[in-house]
């Protein structure tokens, strides 16, 4: 018999306020900020965004790279046979959360997924590292692989086939644009009674702003 384990281990945190005037009336303005606060902070990865789907069965969450965001959304990129874009096909309803504990800071965001065009991925596509690209042609993302030597060989064969010529993008690889319909923004604070200002679209596309108790 297994015996529980207990985690005790609290942070107060007290870094700083998060008020409405902080907030103003324009959510991707705000995550703007807020992104490059982490990024001249030098936090690791702050690009890196939990993003959870809906598969036939269960609710799937794992961690991607944010690669661009304007106010149309939130863009990651990933091979279209990956079980994270087959849920999407099936479902594109989808969450992101971004988290920055140097910062004592949260971003949600929820939204619907749909495909960047050709044109964009093809754009980002040429600007990865030859190695990343080649990855994207040898890795049948989430199929099973007999060994990491086999996923090395796969590599190799690809590496082989292209040689120090152009690598053009495959057609099962591309970019996924979250629309957000509600972000929310978290900012810790003291005896657990943190900062939540949430904003939720409209039907005329305007935000909504509403502060939210912890």
């Amino acid at each position: 018999m297994s015996s529980e384990r207990t985690v005790d281990h609290r942070t107060d945190y007290a870094r700083e306020a998060f008020l409405e005037d902080d907030a103003g009336t324009d959510p991707i303005a705000l995550f703007g900020r807020w992104f490059k606060r982490a990024e001249d902070a030098g936090l690791p990865e702050p690009h890196a965004m939990t993003l959870a789907t809906l598969g036939s069965l269960t609710i799937s969450c794992r961690v991607v790279l944010l690669r661009s965001f304007d106010a149309r959304g939130f863009v990651f990129y990933t091979n279209n046979n990956s079980r994270k874009a087959m849920d999407l096909e099936r479902d594109p309803r989808a969450a992101l959360n971004f988290f920055w504990p140097q910062l004592e800071r949260q971003v949600r965001i929820e939204g619907r997924a749909e495909p960047v065009s050709a044109q964009e991925s093809d754009a980002y596509f040429a600007t990865r590292p030859r190695e990343s690209r080649i990855g994207s042609w040898s890795s049948d993302q989430s199929r099973p692989v007999e060994d990491r030597r086999a996923l090395e060989e796969r590599f190799a064969r690809w590496n082989d086939r292209f040689k120090d010529g152009e690598i053009p993008r495959p057609l099962h690889w591309g970019g996924h644009r979250v629309r957000p319909v509600r972000i929310e923004f978290w900012q810790g604070r003291p005896n657990r009674l943190h900062d939540r200002i949430a904003f939720e679209q409209l039907s005329d596309g305007t935000w909504l702003r509403v502060r939210l108790q912890p």
